[in-house]
């Protein structure tokens, strides 16, 4: 399989790849009105702040809505692609991947949890998978 395409990195998001290199869901946090935000961006939208961390997320989450893409395909990529937006237990949302199920096998609230997929060359990314049933 071919490499995926790498996503921009810089210095408003460089510690969110970090994070997921050491296999965490990372969470900007304002430290002016704690609000918590996704994705990465210098500015607090509540309160205006510049002043941030960061906070590692559980990883654990529902989804809140779903798209299936099958095309363009892109090299790097198993179609179909099902994206997500997962509500965050932290209370933010995130995008991200479905990784090992079908289309048929998604809906909305469905309990998810985190997990890292690594590429052939190395590169880490946050994906999700279904959340096992107790």
């Amino acid at each position: 399989m071919d490499s995926r395409i790498k996503p921009p990195m810089g210095h408003d998001n460089a510690w969110w790849w970090q994070m997921a290199e050491e296999g965490k869901l990372g969470i900007q946090r304002c430290r002016g009105c704690q609000s918590l935000r996704h994705p990465p961006r210098p500015m607090c939208g509540q309160c205006h702040s510049l002043d941030w961390d960061a906070v590692e997320a559980s990883g654990k989450g529902t989804i809140c809505s779903y798209t299936v893409l099958r095309h363009p395909q892109f090299p790097g990529y198993e179609y179909p692609l099902i994206i997500i937006l997962v509500d965050l237990e932290e209370g933010t949302r995130v995008t991200s991947q479905l990784v090992g199920c079908t289309p048929e096998d998604v809906d909305f609230d469905l309990p998810v949890e985190m997990l890292i997929q690594e590429d052939p060359d190395g590169f880490k990314l946050p994906v999700f998978k279904l959340a096992e049933f107790a």
